[in-house]
C-alpha cells in the first residue's frame, strides 16, 4: 500500500516526503504500530519503489527534540539495538546525529525507548534547557 501510494504521488507530481508514524495522542492506541515492524513495513515498501518516490524519509515522528527517524535494528557488541537518526532538531546541530536506543520490539514513540549506551539520549540535557528558558520567557 505505502509503495502504491509513493508511486501514485511521484505520478501526480507530488514528491513523497515522510512516513509519519501516528502520534503520541489519544489515536495513538487504535492506529499504532511499534517502531520496529513500522520500520519493517517501510523497508519493504522503499525496495519496491525507485526515483523519486524513494525521496521519502521514515518512519519518522515529530517528536519534542525534534523529527526522528528510525533507521533500523543493528547489534552492536552483541547488544541488539534500534538505531535512530535526528531529522531535524530544536538546535540545528543536532541534524542528522544519529543515535541508539536498547531494543524495545513493543516502543511505538520516542518517549518509550532507553539509550542504549548512554544514561540519556544526547539531546535531554540540552532539551531541558530549551524548555525552561521558553518556560521563563513565557512567564516574563
Amino acid at each position: 500500500m505505502w509503495a502504491q501510494m509513493w508511486q501514485k504521488q511521484v505520478e501526480l507530481g507530488c514528491i513523497p516526503y515522510y512516513m509519519f508514524v501516528v502520534r503520541d495522542t489519544g489515536a495513538q492506541h487504535y492506529f499504532g504500530v511499534s517502531l520496529v515492524k513500522a520500520h519493517e513495513i517501510f523497508q519493504q515498501a522503499i525496495q519496491k519503489v525507485s526515483g523519486l518516490a524513494r525521496t521519502v524519509r521514515g518512519p519518522s515522528m515529530s517528536a519534542t527534540p525534534g523529527k526522528v527517524q528510525v533507521d533500523g535494528v543493528a547489534e552492536i557488541n552483541g547488544t541488539k539495538v534500534i538505531v535512530l537518526r535526528m531529522l531535524q532538531g530544536r538546535n540545528p546541530e543536532w541534524v542528522n546525529r544519529p543515535f541508539f536506543a536498547k531494543y524495545d520490539e513493543n516502543a511505538i514513540w520516542l518517549d518509550d525507548l532507553k539509550p542504549a549506551f548512554e544514561d540519556k539520549f544526547f539531546f535531554e540535557d540540552e532539551l531541558k534547557q530549551i524548555k525552561e528558558q521558553k518556560m521563563k520567557a513565557m512567564n516574563s
